[in-house]
């Protein structure tokens, strides 16, 4: 009976293995390394004890780290997973002198097979089919000559690893005789061997394998084959069982084969053996043997009901003895399919990619039907130091074509944001007529033409973040800012003239723009204040809907004249971080947009389609001249009086002068809050009282978006990501239809506060409705209102009328702040 079992493995196949082991009432003990701190498997182990810091030969290749780790806490067995040391004959050997039971074939086994060319002299004596092929070469010459006698093209190989490495095709003498010295110092870089060979190259040759499992003492049993031949650069992408268009006679000859193979070694534990399919002519040849268990091993559980890796523990355990009355009643039923989910950006030929995951969420796993093993969760730092992969999803139906379609829909559901993965490019993969007929080939995807909905960004520009409107509503209340675009009329234009929905994620651009790259067609339109643009160096007028082709690269500069901010919106909006109902940026909580934060070289915006519009060719409606906004020097704001005001706060002189005055926007502003630089009040009181020792300090009350908060004697307007809660007076708001105006102003810029009544501030906002709905100017011209007719306070109730006296203050045209009580800290 094993009570602990390490798992010298990381990601998905520790989770996996820590399931199993917990199921069987085993303790599951995991190792990690320091960037793997955070992953589901350190998490969901019964114990799990750290390798320290650095890539995987520091740490999860390290056997001197692991023994001790073994040593110290008992351990009965250890289960290698597949990757790192789960075919290292000398870490099985070093197991066993400590009499720690290894869960998997010996080394023997493990050398036998782990040579391609000792491999094929055992097929070859079991009378397994072989591609036409050579020993091992020494010599150029020798590979040129044996070469002409197979016929080109040929695949020259590197006789140690796997994965795709140290592999190469070459169709004549000149491919040859380049790849021979590179193939042979890959080989010895990565695996200490510099053995290579030839064998026959197949063109559009199928990747069939067959799952065997061996009880160490002659008898072996086969669950099935799989088909792996969607692979890029010979790393598999998907995979499935049954292997699709393969006939009853050929599909049982292979497992047969393949029981044989590993028979006459006695093979003990979970293995795969691989061969090459020639689909033309219906015939297979032997590949290699994998001495471990397979990522893809889940879809051959998911038809048959078993747990291999169950299996594995048990055998290591001594507690499987039968293996054939195991496997007798076992019947493969319906179909699964398996896609891999890496971490890399498939426009950037498959470049892996690490950073930090923000958003992670994943359908449910629904038994049989679903399963998607995999260790990330949002938060995860996604490490640079080992394999890209992050999930398996694994779907199963009655037919091929239910599984697939349950495939496409898992995919289209599953959200991972931060860093850039392969869904997009597998749902492609899945989409193809040749997939979706099983024929594809292992060099099929060589030529899959790919155009995601995405853009690159080159360069981030001075503070670019993704905005959507109305931002985050409904959390002010909580301290949660709505972001938003600070600009919002120049960016509800743009996405009006898109003829996109109001909500629709686009691009805020601060001084000096991004350089990006586009990968698909899309319409676009640059809004706002007017900036240097290029598109492939052709100028691109602003204001004006723009289409860019796959592979365009558009150069947006720096702001010309007056103005802060420009937009950037494209057909369909922008995805981003979905948070509390938005994908506005808020830099300073680190949610929302882009993780949270301004792009970055390197970062990858997704692009949303537009519905029914795939190709985002509809005509846009014209913009008249007279609805696109004036961004100057000199601003008016249209505010409304309050919620503080004299007599209470300011003198009669204060708020005169206030109004009166030409305010110079100071450099120090930001979303924030834009300060102003002007005259000081002289105060209607010379202190705070109990609030602080400043007149300007009052207990601390709620803002409004937009509000003039006097911090001391600086006032300040309150932006978009400002504060919902503060202790200063606040003499002015800002009305709604004049919120857009905010985020055009830049220092050294000049303003005057213009007050109006409420019903004015309200007619002005249903006007700029009006032009946006219809595109045709509103005559409305909005009055200013004389101060004598304003009032900070809109009532009160007396204590004598309500046990407590209530001052209700208008703060803008959209908040009214209730102060219950004098203004003493009485909790």
């Amino acid at each position: 009976m094993l009570k602990k079992v390490l798992i010298a493995n990381r990601g998905a196949i520790a989770v996996r293995v820590i399931r199993t082991l917990q199921t069987m009432g085993i303790h599951a003990v995991a190792v990690y390394a320091e960037a793997d701190a955070d992953s589901l498997h350190v998490q969901q182990a019964d114990s799990a004890f750290s390798l320290g810091s650095g890539n995987a030969k520091d740490t999860y290749l390290n056997q001197g780290k692991l023994f001790a780790i073994m040593q110290q806490h008992a351990i009965d067995a250890v289960h290698p997973g597949y990757g790192f040391l789960s075919e290292n004959p000398e870490f099985v050997e070093r197991c066993e002198a400590c009499g720690i039971a290894f869960i998997g074939p010996t080394a023997e086994q493990m050398r036998v097979f782990g040579l391609k060319h000792t491999a094929r002299e055992v097929a070859r004596n079991s009378q397994v089919p072989l591609l036409p092929g050579t020993d091992l070469l020494t010599t150029l010459q020798a590979a040129l000559d044996a070469a002409e006698d197979i016929g080109y093209p040929v695949m020259l190989k590197s006789t140690a690893g796997g994965g795709g490495i140290g592999m190469q095709t070459c169709y004549d003498r000149s491919q040859l005789t380049s790849a021979f010295d590179s193939v042979k110092r890959l080989s010895v870089n990565n695996f200490s061997n510099d053995g290579v060979f030839l064998e026959k190259y197949i063109e559009h040759a199928r990747h069939i394998e067959v799952q065997v499992f061996g009880d160490g003492r002659g008898k072996a049993v086969a669950l099935g084959e799989r088909d792996c031949s969607a692979q890029r650069r010979n790393q598999k992408v998907l995979e499935e069982t049954p292997a699709p268009n393969l006939s009853d006679e050929v599909r049982h000859t292979l497992q047969s084969v393949a029981k044989r193979l590993v028979s006459a070694v006695n093979y003990r534990n979970a293995g795969t053996v691989e061969f090459i399919y020639d689909q033309s002519a219906q015939t297979f040849y032997f590949l290699e043997v994998n001495t471990r268990l397979q990522v893809e091993h889940g879809v051959t559980e998911q038809i048959y009901g078993v747990d291999l890796v169950q299996w594995m523990v048990q055998l290591a355990a001594g507690e499987l003895t039968d293996l054939e009355t195991l496997t007798d009643n076992l019947v493969p039923r319906g179909h699964a399919i398996q896609a891999r989910v890496y971490a890399e950006n498939p426009q950037r030929n498959f470049q892996p990619c690490a950073g930090l995951l923000s958003a992670v969420e994943l359908p449910q796993a629904d038994g049989r039907q679903l399963r998607i093993d995999h260790w990330i969760s949002a938060g995860l730092e996604v490490s640079p130091y080992f394999d890209p992969m992050l999930a398996k999803v694994i779907t199963w139906a009655e037919t091929r074509q239910q599984a697939l379609a349950a495939l496409q829909s898992t995919l289209q559901q599953c959200t991972i944001q931060g860093i850039e993965t392969n869904i997009d490019y597998v749902h492609t993969i899945l989409q193809t007529e040749v997939f979706q007929q099983g024929r594809i080939h292992t060099r099929y995807l060589n030529d899959l033409a790919y155009h995601p909905a995405t853009i690159d960004v080159i360069l981030p520009g001075t503070l670019t973040t993704i905005q959507d409107y109305p931002g985050r509503s409904g959390y002010w209340d909580v301290g949660v800012p709505p972001s938003g675009p600070f600009d919002n009329y120049s960016f509800r234009l743009g996405n009006r003239l898109l003829q996109n929905p109001e909500q629709a994620a686009g691009l805020e651009i601060t001084v000096n723009g991004p350089t990006l790259q586009f990968n698909q067609a899309v319409r676009f339109i640059i809004t706002g204040a007017t900036l240097e643009a290029q598109l492939d160096e052709a100028p691109v007028t602003c204001w004006q809907v723009q289409q860019a082709q796959p592979g365009q690269v558009l150069k947006l500069g720096k702001v010309q004249g007056a103005g802060a901010r420009a937009y950037l919106l494209v057909s369909g909006g922008l995805d981003g971080n979905l948070y509390l109902g938005s994908r506005a940026t808020f830099t300073l909580g680190q949610f929302g947009g882009f993780s949270g934060r301004a792009l970055r070289s390197g970062d990858v915006l997704h692009m949303l389609q537009p519905a029914g519009n795939p190709t985002g060719t509809m005509p846009s409606p014209t913009l008249p001249a007279a609805l696109r906004p004036s961004i100057q020097t000199q601003w008016q704001l249209h505010v409304t009086y309050g919620p503080h005001g004299a007599p209470d706060f300011f003198t009669g002189d204060d708020i005169e002068n206030f109004f009166a005055a030409n305010w110079e926007v100071h450099y120090n502003s930001s979303r924030t809050g834009v300060r102003l630089i002007g005259p000081k009040p002289k105060w209607a009181r010379s202190s705070g009282g109990e609030a602080g020792m400043h007149p300007s300090n009052i207990h601390d009350n709620a803002y409004a978006i937009g509000t003039v908060d006097f911090t001391g004697d600086m006032p300040v307007i309150l932006g978009p990501d400002g504060p919902s809660l503060g202790g200063f007076v606040c003499p002015a708001t800002v009305v709604t239809a004049d919120l857009w105006k905010l985020g055009q102003l830049r220092a050294g810029d000049k303003i005057q506060f213009v007050p109006v009544s409420q019903d004015t501030a309200k007619a002005m906002e249903v006007a700029q409705r009006q032009q946006l709905r219809t595109l045709t100017p509103d005559p409305f011209v909005p009055q200013p209102a004389p101060l004598s007719t304003l009032d900070p306070i809109h009532g009160t109730l007396s204590a004598e009328q309500n046990g407590v006296q209530v001052v209700y203050r208008p703060a803008g045209d959209k908040y009214l702040l209730v102060e219950y009580g004098p203004q003493k800290l009485d909790i």
